[in-house]
């Protein structure tokens, strides 16, 4: 699962102090982004070496799109900013089990960085074990140039794709609460609440194996074609993460997610659902 999630002591391992060291015995940088708010960063500690990027910076804040991708102008200013080099290792992380830092790895991912990876649990999970501080880390601008990646090679996809995929038997995943999905979900979709993958003990994810077999209940298979959708992005960008780390391909990320659809006046189903599609209360 390294390529997408890296533990606390994969982490510790490849870091000689509070800056960065080679990775692998290649050249490229280990950057560490923590997307907490400032005055979590810079008043409570962060790991050695992070930089700060708040979540709120790096997706769409207008009122119409609110949640989405923020540009590819507005994401290469911000890894400027963090001193991040197009061929470096971003590890992110948070404080609340890794799905505002999930967000950030996708939004990486679609900008076309090649090795960005979430840091299973989250800061307070490092804190546990490892060394913390307050001081800022030494940042050199850098210059970064996004290339998004193509419309045949990115997960996102868009309503009317949607409404394809519905037709042609695609699994949809409501990774959200159960009031929620029961408020209103997109036709046949099961329920997948983000939070059923993380260790509320340890804080990072469960043992791979039981993963496996919480999808498995579901019919979330890896020879399923998957659409996952949340409300704005935030929580499907968890579960997209963790999919992927376990090998699945044939994920497709609806960014507009049930906002969007609503907006539209997209068909709804609504109500209690049975055992086969649903879940222990959480």
């Amino acid at each position: 699962m390294d390529e997408f999630v890296v533990t606390p002591a994969w982490l510790s391992d490849r870091l000689e102090g509070p800056e960065t060291q080679d990775f692998e015995g290649s050249q490229p940088q280990i950057r560490i982004v923590d997307v907490r708010e400032p005055w979590e960063f810079e008043g409570i500690g962060h790991v050695p070496g992070a930089v700060n990027i708040p979540f709120d910076r790096f997706r769409d804040e207008g009122d119409a799109d609110r949640g989405m991708l923020p540009g590819s102008d507005v994401f290469a200013e911000l890894v400027e900013e963090a001193g991040i080099e197009p061929d470096d290792t971003i590890v992110a992380y948070d404080d609340t089990h890794g799905v505002f830092a999930a967000r950030f790895v996708v939004t990486a991912l679609l900008y076309g960085h090649e090795d960005v990876r979430l840091l299973d649990g989250d800061y307070s999970a490092w804190n546990r074990e490892y060394e913390t501080t307050s001081d800022a880390s030494e940042v050199e601008t850098s210059s970064y140039e996004p290339e998004p990646l193509a419309l045949e090679e990115s997960p996102l996809i868009e309503r009317e794709d949607v409404e394809a995929a519905i037709d042609r038997g695609a699994l949809l995943v409501d990774t959200r609460e159960q009031f929620e999905f029961e408020e209103a979900r997109l036709p046949g979709a099961v329920r997948f609440d983000w939070r059923e993958v993380v260790d509320d003990e340890t804080r990072g994810l469960k043992p791979r194996a039981e993963i496996e077999a919480l999808l498995a209940e579901r019919g979330i298979t890896p020879d399923r074609e998957l659409v996952l959708y949340c409300n704005t992005a935030r929580r499907i960008s968890h579960t997209y993460v963790v999919l992927r780390a376990l090998g699945y391909e044939d994920v497709s990320f609806y960014e507009g997610s049930l906002t969007e659809w609503l907006a539209a006046d997209g068909r709804v189903e609504s109500g209690p659902v049975s055992s086969s599609n649903s879940d222990s209360d959480d």
